[in-house]
């Protein structure tokens, strides 16, 4: 192989894990999402979240990883829509916004 196929294959690779931790890391915020609508009561619209931002970021350990901050919708009665928010760490949610708007009760 010359040296061309080689970085084209390289960087078909890097697209295909890129376009599969992306579909993984979304699932991951619908499921979040979803969990705490159904935890607090309301309806998350649409079923899904829209990709705000995504940087890269050090986890805990000090890893290089990517946080995704996703925007979903959401309605305590059906007639309006709210604003809410995941952080994604990696596949890890950092962060869940819905409290502004909805009282959570504890999960503890």
């Amino acid at each position: 192989m010359h040296g061309f196929e080689v970085v084209a294959l390289l960087l078909l690779g890097a697209a295909a894990w890129f376009w599969h931790d992306t579909i993984r890391a979304r699932e991951a915020g619908i499921k979040a999402a979803r969990s705490a609508c159904q935890r607090a009561g309301v309806q998350l619209l649409d079923d899904t979240v829209a990709l705000r931002t995504m940087r890269p970021a050090r986890d805990e350990a000090g890893h290089l990883t990517l946080r995704r901050v996703y925007e979903f919708e959401f309605s305590g009665s059906g007639f309006d829509r709210q604003p809410g928010a995941v952080v994604l760490l990696g596949r890890e949610v950092e962060m869940l916004d819905i409290a502004s708007i909805v009282d959570l009760p504890d999960s503890g």
